[in-house]
């Protein structure tokens, strides 16, 4: 660990350890980092004797729910989320830095005051303090166990669990760029508290519904390729959750497929969310950046993968994301063909 990250966690330890009610809460649509860091924490936090409530801005997929067993779990718009957002002394704003992902909870930490752990590149100020944005760690669950082995004291299997999700699902199974050799060095440790990965992959992984099924077949007939760039994109309207039987969580995972197509160096995912709002996924194989462009539009994320989402319909978005993505494409693969 760092010393600079060292000095941060520190101050964030002394803040978890002075409160009594916490609140703990993460990005909408929540992935495996964001529900596997919360978890942990949630956990660290109980065993200490505080009240730990996660309260989300949109409903946990069915997928990581199991992670969230014997956590009090809440989302935002349930009247009983009230209570412990009104009566917490600390709020935890993991995997996300950015106000506008929170729902309504940003008001209540503003109010409240916390503590914020990130691994996405830095924009803007930071919500609450003490906070650490560093996007040098492979997921925001890294910093959670780096934070949790200041009390010199072992992980529950529970804690390891819910940690090897945030960092196994953030990392792609430990194959996307992110994975660092302290990523498996973690892995490792986390292993020898008696994680079971089959059975950890089963759940996050192991079972299709149907709806997904026919989501996964319908996205593969929409995949496009574009004649003057390698970028590749799939373009799913509102409709196309109804017409599959799938859900929102379905969506996971999709843009990877227009990303492995042979040759491409940008893959995107279009997603009409209604008339005039398109949500958009963009992941990168190589030299482009994707998220300067999530950026320019009014979205985030990191180099190799980015979202954003426009008040466009599906078309116009379409249009305007390869627009601003060709240039830099073909930048890209203009250094490719120099000697």
């Amino acid at each position: 660990m760092s010393p600079v990250r060292a000095k941060a966690l520190e101050a964030i330890r002394r803040r978890l350890r002075d409160a009594s009610s916490v609140v703990l809460t993460t990005h909408v649509n929540p992935d495996g980092d964001g529900i596997g860091s919360m978890v942990a924490l949630a956990s660290r936090l109980l065993r200490h004797g505080a009240e730990a409530t996660i309260v989300t801005p949109s409903r946990p997929p069915p997928s990581l729910r199991f992670l969230l067993r014997g956590i009090p779990t809440l989302v935002e718009e349930d009247p009983a989320a009230a209570d412990p957002l009104n009566g917490a002394d600390t709020i935890a704003i993991l995997d996300t830095a950015e106000p506008k992902r929170l729902g309504g909870l940003p008001g209540h930490a503003e109010r409240t005051g916390g503590v914020l752990i990130d691994h996405h590149p830095p924009v803007g100020s930071p919500l609450v303090q003490p906070a650490i944005r560093d996007p040098s760690a492979c997921a925001t669950g890294e910093i959670v166990y780096d934070l949790l082995s200041l009390d010199d004291e072992g992980l529950t299997r529970a804690e390891a669990e819910a940690l090897y999700a945030a960092i196994s699902t953030d990392t792609g199974s430990f194959r996307f760029s992110n994975t660092s050799p302290r990523a498996h060095a973690i892995a490792s440790e986390l292993l020898e508290t008696g994680v079971d990965t089959g059975a950890l992959f089963r759940e996050l992984y192991g079972v299709y519904s149907r709806g997904r099924l026919a989501l996964m077949r319908l996205a593969l007939e929409r995949l496009e390729v574009d004649p003057r760039a390698p970028i590749a994109w799939i373009a799913l309207d509102r409709r196309a959750l109804s017409r599959t039987g799938a859900r929102s969580e379905d969506m996971e995972g999709l843009v990877e497929f227009p990303r492995r197509l042979a040759g491409m160096e940008v893959g995107l995912l279009f997603r009409g969310l209604a008339r005039d709002r398109t949500k958009v996924s963009l992941r990168s194989n190589g030299e482009v950046d994707v998220s300067g462009v999530a950026q320019l539009l009014g979205g985030g994320g990191h180099a190799k993968a980015s979202g954003v989402l426009v008040e466009l319909d599906l078309d116009e978005a379409v249009r305007m994301v390869l627009d601003a993505l060709r240039p830099l494409v073909e930048v890209a693969v203009a250094s490719k063909e120099d000697p």
